[in-house]
């Protein structure tokens, strides 16, 4: 069975968007895209050609991406972070008021939204507080063996926002329950915090297998707005379908690039050491506070805590210039905290809040 089986019919059937950009090459005199004959930048201002197209999939930031996750470049699609490939693959894959996705909370609330927007149904499975949070691997495994709605699985390694990684073994199981009838996704948007436990170069060998990353989290890129999905070129060919004609903007795919050159690499091993660090301080100054209940390191750069009064140490942070996650619509989670790990004067900014508060129990 192939993976196309599982898409929507309609999207099969489907013939694509065909672009000017991807009809002729973007040289040459260019007059077939109704684009603006010069720039209104001076090259000063800015050296790159605003007034035309990009390429729709941009090749070297492809192939960069490509050889920075270890596979062929015709398993990379490039998005708009990892939020679009998470909306492509609901969208392709899921016929509204017909199938659903599967999810375990507490997990990153995009899955639930992406698919309530296609009118797709929610499957969750939630994790269990009592372990700590951990994945309720049987109950995963029951609901894609007997639910036949389920056609894709998000699995979130390191979760956010409890920082566990998926066990290699289960996901083998689940690969092989799955097998015919969903997607598997992992998203590794914190896998570069935790390299050992990444999925991404084991894309290819399982057709229904798909990694979502992202140049947010460890490359620093937030404000970029560029991620990738790693697929089955299959899967890749059907969310080209329906992706926007030209995802990535031309300053970004420049970025982009420049952030895969080998100095730039060099920095970001850099950066992984430092939070690594600070992160040891953040757990430090938290363990044994008395308004802490439980502290869960994770794998990421963040940690999550449930304490006395979350709601006042967000308030009180706050005023004080420290802005901490709270969850107060989600009930597994009210009494909990996420903090990222920040710079070392972001830390001394936090201790001081939290001796501050802890002064005021």
């Amino acid at each position: 069975m192939s993976v196309t089986d599982l898409a929507r019919p309609d999207i099969v059937a489907m013939k694509p968007y065909s672009s000017a950009r991807l009809e002729a090459p973007g040289r040459g005199v260019l007059l077939n895209a109704n684009e603006a004959p010069w720039p209104l930048f001076d090259e000063d201002e800015h050296p790159l050609e605003l007034n035309r197209y990009p390429e729709p999939q941009p090749a070297a930031l492809v192939e960069g991406l490509a050889e920075r996750y270890g596979l062929p470049a015709d398993h990379v699609l490039v998005t708009r972070g990892s939020d679009e490939g998470i909306d492509l693959l609901t969208r392709v894959f899921c016929r509204a008021g017909r199938d659903a996705i599967l999810h375990c909370p507490p997990t990153f609330g995009m899955y639930r939204i992406a698919a309530q927007a296609q009118g797709a149904d929610v499957v969750s499975v939630p994790r269990d507080f009592e372990s700590g949070f951990s994945l309720d691997e049987s109950g995963v495994l029951e609901a894609v063996r007997t639910d036949d709605r389920i056609r894709l699985v998000y699995l979130t390694s390191p979760n956010n926002p409890t920082g566990d990684v998926v066990d290699p073994a289960f996901l083998e199981r689940l690969l092989t329950a799955a097998e015919g009838r969903a997607l598997i996704i992992v998203d590794e948007a914190y896998a570069e915090f935790c390299p050992d436990d990444a999925f991404a170069g084991q894309v290819g060998r399982t057709p229904h297998l798909v990694v979502l990353r992202t140049l947010s989290k460890a490359w620093a890129g937030a404000g970029l707005r560029c991620g990738a999905v790693l697929a089955d070129p299959e899967v890749i060919s059907l969310l080209r379908r329906i992706i926007a004609p030209y995802p990535l903007a031309t300053p970004v795919v420049s970025l982009a690039l420049r952030g895969l050159q080998s100095d730039m690499v060099m920095r970001q091993k850099g950066l992984l050491r430092e939070i690594l660090r600070n992160k040891s301080r953040l757990v430090d100054l938290l363990t044994g506070r008395a308004f802490v209940r439980r502290l869960w390191p994770g794998k990421a750069n963040f940690v999550l805590v449930r304490v006395d009064d979350a709601a006042g140490l967000l308030t009180f942070c706050a005023a004080r210039g420290v802005i901490l996650r709270g969850f107060p619509s989600d009930p597994a989670l009210r009494d909990c905290i996420r903090i990222s790990v920040g710079s070392q004067k972001d830390l001394d900014a936090l201790e001081e809040a939290l001796d501050a508060w802890e002064t005021e129990l």
